[in-house]
């Protein structure tokens, strides 16, 4: 483990390699899961803040069970999460024409329409966050889907790309400039023990 400021991440979070190859997955993370996405508390008013700029993105499914479910649910075991269709699709999942599914929160920000990405949970994967129960300490672990990330496993590794390197935006945003120069620093460091 590595320990930085409240932060306990995985050792996989530096030696590993990863990619994402969309090609292959076809954007799996969003599709398949126990729940929704996990959403922090604050999160909630994100998405309330997108919702009427997003809405026009997605498909007439998702509008319907947003509907019925509303824009974020409470899980028991995971918290608020993004609602699903049949525990499957998030719904703000767009499926593209050549199979991709793709973030609907995410592309209304790339279109320059919203100042706020998408979940940062979404934004972090294959990385996962956990605050421990007395909310003082966070783990990181790095938790790549065995079937669905296989093929970012192996690009990971052919462009030899480590996982925090790939996860720099989301590891900022999520944790400050000032954490990943830090967590650089460590993996510089063990890169030059290991020789």
């Amino acid at each position: 483990m590595i320990a930085i400021d409240n932060v306990l991440l995985s050792d996989k979070i530096i030696s590993a390699q990863f990619v994402c190859d969309l090609t292959k997955c076809k954007g799996a993370c969003c599709v398949d899961g126990d729940a929704g996405a996990p959403l922090d508390k604050t999160e909630l008013k994100e998405i309330d803040a997108v919702f009427e700029t997003v809405y026009p993105y997605l498909n007439e499914r998702s509008k319907i069970e947003i509907e019925k479910q509303g824009r974020y649910v409470y899980d028991r075991e995971f918290g608020w999460v993004t609602p699903t269709i049949n525990s499957q699709i998030c719904v703000y999942g767009i499926k593209e024409t050549n199979g991709i599914v793709k973030c609907g929160i995410e592309q209304a920000f790339l279109d320059g329409k919203t100042n706020w990405k998408k979940p940062i949970s979404c934004h972090l994967f294959p990385i996962i966050t956990k605050k421990s129960s007395d909310g003082i300490t966070e783990y990181a672990n790095y938790e790549p889907r065995e079937d669905h990330c296989k093929a970012a496993c192996s690009l990971g590794e052919k462009l030899k790309v480590p996982v925090y390197q790939f996860l720099k935006e989301p590891l900022i945003r999520k944790f400050g400039k000032k954490f990943f120069e830090a967590l650089d620093a460590t993996a510089t460091h063990i890169k030059s023990k290991a020789k």
